[in-house]
């Protein structure tokens, strides 16, 4: 099916499957995918990475999809990677080979992520930490709380930032020396400071969240389709031309090598 195409389909589009662990929902154009975590877990395990990246999958039989919300149910947006999903890879698989088959699923996501022809929004609340970042980085547009807090404790726990092309995408974003300062530093940061480093794009009280990014969905819904698809992949060509020494495709490798011949500490 040609992405680029302003026709509308013959027959209805099929709606989106709702996968575990997520809640998936249609407003006309927008698509609305809310994490859903299960007690509280608000992690980033397999189950999330292969829901996630099926769903995005789906979206290439979707052109009538204009903007993806990435969201979350939980009391947090997102507290990263499931380190204990990693060391249970290396428990029953002490290669590595486990553990690098989940990083490469966290690579393919965020990929999938970049280069699908939905506008992505991420809507951000509670605490944003390590991967979960990375992901929310990898969407378009991203507007939060302003009782959010991030984080990026990959150094504190013995780990290079090594999660789905996480360094290059948020230098990209938000600059080297302060995205140096805060890797290396671990420092927890607020809505304030993630607005003036561009990693957000609007704040707002959590109980106008909804209403900054409705603000917009409703004129992007009305946009070209053509139109968007066309700049959404020129910006992704041009940043991805001002990376001259991105690593993001070694990261599975990095992440698995760093956990195969060591163990990090808090």
């Amino acid at each position: 099916m040609n992405l680029l195409s302003t026709t509308a389909p013959r027959t209805p589009a099929a709606p989106l499957r709702t996968r575990e662990p997520l809640a998936l929902s249609e407003a006309g154009p927008v698509l609305h995918v809310r994490l859903n975590p299960s007690d509280q877990d608000d992690t980033l395990s397999t189950a999330v990475l292969d829901a996630l990246i099926a769903v995005l999958d789906d979206l290439h039989e979707r052109p009538d999809i204009r903007v993806l919300v990435l969201s979350s149910l939980g009391d947090d947006f997102c507290l990263g990677a499931d380190r204990g999903e990693f060391q249970d890879a290396l428990a029953s698989d002490p290669t590595g080979a486990a553990l690098r088959r989940i990083a490469d699923k966290a690579q393919r996501l965020c990929q999938a992520l970049e280069n699908t022809h939905a506008v992505t929004i991420a809507r951000l609340h509670g605490k944003v930490v390590g991967a979960g970042l990375a992901l929310a980085a990898h969407c378009d547009l991203r507007a939060g709380a302003d009782t959010c807090r991030f984080r990026m404790p990959e150094v504190g726990i013995g780990l290079a930032p090594a999660w789905g092309g996480a360094m290059g995408r948020l230098v990209a974003e938000a600059g080297a020396a302060r995205i140096r300062e805060l890797m290396l530093t671990c420092d927890v940061f607020d809505a304030a400071d993630a607005h003036r480093l561009g990693l957000l794009h609007k704040v707002a009280p959590l109980d106008r969240l909804d209403d900054t990014v409705t603000a917009w969905t409703k004129p992007l819904a009305r946009r070209s389709p053509e139109a968007l698809v066309l700049t959404k992949r020129m910006l992704t060509g041009y940043a991805k031309a001002a990376r001259t020494a991105d690593t993001a495709l070694l990261d599975a490798h990095l992440l698995t090598a760093q956990l195969t011949t060591g163990r990090g500490r808090d």
